[in-house]
């Protein structure tokens, strides 16, 4: 680092303003699959039941959790950047390898490549901006890192659907991930700034306190906080991964066409995202609390409506609901995170709550097939639907707020 290292937004506008550009490319590699993929499986490659169809969202979510774990520790080790650039240099074939795949299983490879390619890339984007945002604007600043992610991912699911409606479903739609690949990568290795300076300048010289395991045990199991956080996280991750998987085939069982599929679905993603820009924001003011534990009942009474309705301007009405509760509760939750855990195992803390959280995408390709193979689609729908307002009980017994200014307004 040159120059005096500073905390805040205003004083790191330009390197933040760049790493949000970066997390709309990280995005946008996750948006080329949400419409394709399902329809790909199904169409193309034959898959007839739920839980086949849904086992690149459990590859890919097993190893993305994974991978999210190590970038906390690796980024305290080697620093944010050379992870960032690592996980883009993952991200060159994936595209390559969707666009080509001659059968489920090269798909599954592609999957495991962005489960690394996102664990590393998203994970350091957020790490990096919390160094940089400091303790004052943390919600802020979460809230625009996963709002420039998530509408990212919105604008490449409608492109991709009506790509795939004029094009067929490859090789058209996967053009976009390969260009978002070569332009984060560019970006990461010519443009981005290492930011762990900004972390030790806000422990000030006090070491961490905690080896990796108990990290993992106080952000799992013991710290309150953290522990609620963490199961809130996965609980959201499971239902998005049942929105991703499910939703395009039951859409496509009630005849829309591929728009109209990527349209709602690119919906519930943009109110998602642009949510975010607002919630995040009022975390910092209102509190974490009570945002998480309205997010998540929100979301369970969404997909509640989902699973009841048959008709696309129901379901659109729903998917919005759906969208405004996930973006309560996401940047929230890893506002939350930076508010508990010190600098000095911040981001080891951060790896552990989004393996727990993208571990999420996991489990609901296992409960939302099983579930749906057994019992049929809305069946599954309305039990990920519980689970998400089981969550949300939990946290309201169990978590504390956490930020100082919230805790005073309560």
């Amino acid at each position: 680092m040159t120059g005096p290292v500073r905390l805040g937004l205003r004083a790191n506008l330009a390197q933040f303003t760049l790493l949000v550009a970066v997390n709309a490319l990280v995005g946008g590699m996750l948006g080329q699959e949400r419409v394709v993929l399902p329809l790909l499986a199904e169409q193309t490659f034959g898959l007839t039941t739920a839980t086949s169809a849904l086992t690149f969202i459990l590859t890919f979510g097993l190893v993305k959790a994974a991978t999210n774990f190590f970038a906390g520790t690796l980024s305290d080790r080697y620093g944010r950047k050379p992870v960032l650039v690592a996980g883009w240099l993952i991200g060159l074939p994936i595209p390559l390898l969707l666009m080509w795949a001659p059968g489920w299983g090269w798909v599954i490879i592609a999957n495991v490549l962005l489960g690394v390619n996102q664990g590393l890339t998203w994970s350091t984007t957020v790490i990096m901006k919390i160094d940089l945002a400091g303790p004052e604007r943390r919600g802020l600043a979460m809230g625009l890192n996963e709002a420039a992610g998530y509408l990212a991912v919105a604008v490449t699911t409608v492109a991709t659907g009506y790509l795939a409606e004029r094009y067929g479903l490859r090789p058209a739609p996967f053009l976009l991930g390969a260009a978002y690949a070569a332009l984060g990568l560019g970006l990461s290795t010519v443009a981005v700034k290492e930011t762990h300076d900004h972390a030790r300048h806000e422990a000030g010289s006090e070491p961490s306190p905690h080896t990796t395991r108990q990290i993992f045990l106080l952000t799992s199991f013991k710290e309150r906080a953290l522990s609620s956080v963490s199961q809130a996280g996965l609980v959201n991750n499971l239902n998005d991964g049942l929105a991703w998987g499910l939703l395009p085939i039951m859409f496509a069982a009630h005849g829309l066409s591929l728009g109209r599929i990527g349209f709602l679905s690119a919906l519930y993603l943009a109110v998602w995202g642009l949510g975010q820009l607002a919630t995040g924001a009022l975390s910092d003011r209102w509190g974490r609390k009570r945002l998480i534990v309205w997010g998540m009942l929100t979301q369970g009474l969404a997909l509640a409506l989902i699973g009841a309705a048959s008709s696309f301007p129901l379901w659109a009405a729903a998917l919005v609901l759906l969208g405004a509760g996930t973006a309560m509760v996401y940047p929230t939750l890893l506002a939350a995170i930076g508010d508990v855990a010190h600098p000095s195992w911040r981001a080891r803390a951060v790896g552990v709550y989004r393996l727990w959280r993208d571990g999420g995408f996991a489990a609901g390709a296992l409960v939302a097939g099983v579930t749906a193979d057994l019992f049929g689609i809305p069946a599954a729908i309305w039990t990920v639907a519980a689970l998400t307002a089981a969550s949300g009980l939990v946290v309201a017994l169990r978590m504390y707020e956490t930020h100082v200014r919230g805790a005073a307004a309560t």
